[in-house]
This record gives structure tokens, C-alpha cells and sequence, in this order.
């Protein structure tokens, strides 16, 4: 019966091609529309790293003067070198990691390739074990070498390509900022979005290309790129980058066997502030605040307000879509009124007709998924075109399509509803006298 609903819904399509067109249309731009601001919502809202962000927090203290103080209000963004290095120094979770970003000229010593001028992570041994990097060829160092200032460096494939033609470069030296390193690791192709470890370079910023020990590039003096909050006291006439220095710049998060252990840790940093407190270098009032990647990327209101707003609009333009198709629906079903009749005298029965208009009604659905894509590939070509720094992730993925499709059949099954329901309640004897 599925096959014959599906021939008598196309007989109907040609039989009133203008208004099924439309109907189509009407459907697809809403479709359009809504997968366009869904795709870019699903792009802003993913977790980078669904297997284990759960485990994953980001550190806060609030080690500021009372300059400026407020109650209740967010500690500072980031740690400062001193707390970041007592923190990794206790290693009380299962993984510690501080790291801070700056850019800089790669160079091959003896090379006609010109310096490649990269993004950089200062960062600890856990680094790439804590995020899930993936490893081409090598591997990463380990805590010893964070602590001989171990002059290693670790590449992404992007600048291995660049700088070595793709070959296994392990072994192999590079200069940076007048420095031998030699590299001991290489990446595969690694894209996290959003970069949650470091948001104050953007939020969807590329993974960066080049990586060595925080140690050793404070040993080398390399420098920092990014945020920076220094306070009155200053870095006692030294640089803001010097351990003791009342600047907090360094991004600091922990991994914990279960998400339950975040508990204790918090405990402890709550331990740790207040002897900092008495110490004399903490003056605020202990503010601790752990947040797992989720609770972060929400807590920095990583997806923009707008974002959220157009997909609420964009369904609410779809609702008036389906709304138009209902009535377009219903004037068609009126004018077969006829042809209703006639099927229920031959004894065709208020199910098989409800049945045949739903059939119809998700012919017209299939129809405007397919034309709802073309539309949605269009709008999401203007967002790639748009000044925002998350312009070049709106791509539509498989589970996308798959909405895509599915999003179409539910609406257009629920705008042809009430057209079924009312061409079921058809009664023959009426139309056959007007026949």
C-alpha cells in the first residue's frame, strides 16, 4: 500500500505543480534557514573532547590586591608563574598541566627553507597526554625534562611539511630566537575547537604549531603573547614574566581519574590560597573557582549571544513555514474533495486516506530536504564569508545531514496532519451527489 500512496501523492504533485512548488519552497527556505543557524550553534556549543571532558578543570585563584575589589566576582583569568609552578610542583591530581602561548620565527639551521613564523605553547609534560594529542612520529618529553630545562621542542604536521617536506624529523634541530631545539615529537593533523585551554587568544583560534617546555622558555627568555593582568605591586623592578612577579598569565588545568575527584582537589586549592593568605601574597578573600570544560566554555560565554538568538529565530521562521503549509495543504485537500469521495464509495476506509495525505505530506518533506540543503550549503557559505572568528568551522557533518532530513519529514508530517484528519472525515455520499 506504501508504494500505491507514494504513486497517487506524485500523481497529485503534477496535477497542481504551483502549489506543491510552493509548498516545496515554503518548506525548504524554513528548512534552509533553521539548519544554517543549527549548524553553526552545533559548531559553537561541541565538546572538544567529549571522552573526557568531565575530568577536565580549569584552575582559578584570585591572587590580586584589593585594588578594584568586588564580592562575588570572577578571580583572575589566569594563575600567576608562582601558583602555577607550586601547583604543578604538589602534583595532587592525576594530571597537571600549565602552559602559556607566544608566536615566534622557526628556522632549519643549513636550509634554504625560509623561517616559518609560528604559533608557540609553553607548556608542561602532560600536555599532550591531558588533551588527547595524536603523535605522528615520537612522542612528547616527560617531567625530568620540564625540570633540566631539557631543550626539545615538539612540531605539529602543518609545520613538519614546512619546514621538513613531511619527513620523520625527529632528531632534527631547529632554531628559535637564536636557540638550538632539537625535535623529539611530531603531530598528526590536530584541530580542537574551541581551543578551550587557552581562550585569551581567540576562542577558536588554530591548535598551535610549535611546542616546548615552560621551564625552557623561561630559561631562554622566549616571551609571551596573550593575556596578562599585572597588579600594584608590580614585578619588583624585574620582568612580568619573572617567578615572584604579581602578574597573572598562565592558563592552568588538571585531569582527574573521575569527575568526582574534583572535590578533594578543591579542597586543597581552597588549603593553598588560605596559606597564601597568610603568608601575606593573597589579599583577597579566598576565591577558588574549578570548572570542568563544559562549565568553562559556558562560564566565558565561548557561544556568542547572537548565535543562540538567530537559532531561536531561525525556528521560529520555520514554525511559520509549516504554518504556511498547513493552510496550502488544506486548500488542496478542499479541492479533492471530489476525488476523496469517490475512494471512500469504492471502500476505501478513513485510515487508508489519513494514511495516503500523511504519504503525501512526506513526499513534500523529502522534496524540501532536498531543496532545504542547497539552501542551508548556500547560507553556510555566507557565514565562511563573514568576519567572525569562527567563520571557517561552519561545515555541515553527516549527523547534520542526518537532522537535515529528519527535521524536514517531522515538519512537513505535522503540517499535513490536520489536512489528513480533515480528508478522513471526507463523508462519499455528500461529494457523489455533487459529482
Amino acid at each position: 500500500m506504501f508504494l500505491h500512496y507514494l504513486e497517487l501523492a506524485a500523481r497529485s504533485a503534477r496535477a497542481s505543480k504551483g502549489l506543491t512548488a510552493l509548498m516545496v519552497l515554503a518548506l525548504s527556505l524554513g528548512i534552509g534557514t533553521c539548519m544554517t543557524t543549527l549548524t553553526v550553534y552545533h559548531v559553537l556549543s561541541g565538546d572538544p573532547l567529549p571522552a573526557k571532558s568531565a575530568r577536565l578543570f580549569n584552575v582559578q585563584l584570585d591572587a590580586a590586591d584589593m585594588i578594584g575589589w568586588k564580592p562575588g566576582e570572577e578571580p583572575n583569568f589566569d594563575l600567576t608563574r608562582y601558583d602555577a609552578t607550586a601547583l604543578l610542583r604538589d602534583r595532587k591530581a592525576l594530571r597537571q598541566v600549565m602552559s602559556s602561548g607566544f608566536n615566534t620565527a622557526v628556522v632549519v639551521p643549513d636550509s634554504q627553507v625560509k623561517p616559518v613564523f609560528s604559533s608557540v605553547r609553553m607548556t608542561s609534560a602532560d600536555f599532550f597526554a591531558m588533551f588527547d594529542a595524536p603523535w605522528q612520529f615520537g612522542a612528547g618529553w616527560n617531567a625530568a625534562d620540564d625540570d633540566s630545562e631539557a631543550r626539545v621542542a615538539v612540531i605539529s604536521a602543518a609545520l613538519n611539511d614546512k619546514l621538513f617536506g613531511g619527513a620523520n624529523s625527529v632528531g632534527r634541530e631547529v632554531i628559535v630566537r637564536g636557540q638550538p631545539l632539537r625535535i623529539i615529537g611530531v603531530l598528526k593533523p590536530w584541530k580542537v575547537q574551541p581551543h578551550f585551554w587557552d581562550l585569551t587568544l581567540g576562542s577558536y583560534t588554530e591548535t598551535e604549531d610549535f611546542y616546548l617546555p615552560f621551564s625552557t622558555a623561561m630559561a631562554l627568555k622566549m616571551g609571551h603573547w596573550g593575556n596578562m593582568n599585572c597588579w600594584a605591586k608590580g614585578a619588583n623592578g624585574g620582568s612580568s614574566l619573572d617567578l615572584n612577579a604579581s602578574c597573572s598569565w598562565i592558563q592552568y588545568w588538571v585531569e582527574f581519574a573521575k569527575p568526582e575527584d574534583a572535590a578533594a582537589y578543591r579542597d586543597y586549592l581552597v588549603a593553598y590560597s588560605e596559606a597564601q593568605r597568610a603568608a601575606g601574597r593573597f589579599e583577597r578573600p579566598t576565591n577558588v573557582r574549578l570548572r570542568n570544560v563544559m562549565d568553562w566554555l559556558g562560564a566565558q560565554k565561548v557561544l556568542p549571544a547572537d548565535v543562540r538568538l538567530q537559532t531561536w529565530l531561525a525556528f521560529g521562521f520555520l514554525l511559520v513555514c509549516v504554518v504556511n503549509m498547513v493552510g496550502l495543504l488544506l486548500a488542496k485537500t478542499l479541492r479533492r474533495a471530489g476525488e476523496i469521495g469517490v475512494r471512500r464509495a469504492l471502500g476505501a476506509t478513513r485510515g487508508d486516506i489519513f494514511a495516503q495525505f500523511v504519504v503525501e505530506a512526506g513526499l513534500l518533506g523529502v522534496a524540501g530536504a532536498v531543496l532545504g540543503l542547497l539552501f542551508a550549503h548556500g547560507g553556510l557559505w555566507l557565514v565562511r564569508h563573514s568576519p567572525n572568528d569562527y567563520a571557517r568551522l561552519a561545515e555541515l557533518d553527516f549527523s547534520m545531514l542526518g537532522l537535515t532530513l529528519g527535521l524536514a519529514l517531522l515538519a512537513s508530517l505535522c503540517a499535513g496532519l490536520l489536512p489528513a484528519w480533515r480528508a478522513a472525515l471526507v463523508t462519499p455520499a455528500a461529494q457523489l451527489k455533487v459529482q
